[in-house]
């Protein structure tokens, strides 16, 4: 179970100034190359004493501020955040041997953002949020179907859904982002950017041996 990866180097001059400007370039690349899903992410958190979890979310969107994703902030990963804002991300694109890896820390984003997201996802996405106390347990799948048919009934298709008050978004505000490149005898590029400076507005690059 062991595969060659061949694929050119990415010298250092090839990069975007911003971390942010070069995921966007990776981001489309992987996009492009027909990856599943290239916005689904590993969101590692820890808890205050750092027992850590992971799981697979969707990234929603992406720009100078950070990275957003949406979630139930009574479950696991959300009362770690409460407990401990520091995460880490990690966009695994196997078939085209890229990875990139995100460390910083997650803030809520405001309810505006929030309302206006919830409002554009599918009906029945939105009346999940509502039947799922996500990671609290349920005694079987049948409760969990009987809760959305009520919701159903409730909310019928073409009437608005209310935001619940425990479902919203997070921002993860980059500290580092690594750029990892698979490369033949495991020789892969690490480029990560680390910012720079006393305001830490700006950023370098530093290469990592594989």
């Amino acid at each position: 179970m062991r595969k060659q990866y061949r694929s050119e180097i990415v010298p250092e001059d090839s990069l975007a100034d911003d971390p942010m400007d070069q995921f966007a370039r990776w981001f489309q690349q992987a996009a492009v190359a027909h990856v599943f899903e290239p916005n689904a992410m590993i969101v590692s958190t820890a808890t205050a004493d750092g027992r850590p979890s992971s799981r697979t979310v969707l990234l929603k969107q992406f720009d100078a501020r950070g990275f957003v994703f949406y979630t139930n902030y009574g479950s696991r990963k959300g009362r770690e955040i409460a407990e401990n804002p520091h995460v880490a991300l990690l966009f695994p694109w196997h078939p085209i041997a890229r990875q990139v890896i995100v460390t910083g820390t997650a803030t809520r984003v405001g309810r505006d953002e929030t309302a206006a997201y919830f409002r554009s996802r599918p009906h029945g996405s939105q009346l999940g949020a509502w039947a799922s106390d996500q990671s609290q347990v349920i005694a079987s799948r049948a409760e969990l179907d009987r809760r959305y048919a009520e919701l159903e009934q409730r909310y019928p298709q073409g009437e608005q859904v209310p935001v619940p008050t425990e479902w919203g978004g997070y921002r993860v505000v980059p500290g580092e982002v690594e750029f990892w490149q698979g490369h033949e005898n495991r020789l892969h590029d690490r480029l990560r950017y680390v910012r720079d400076g006393a305001d830490a507005a700006e950023w370098r690059v530093e290469r990592l041996c594989p």
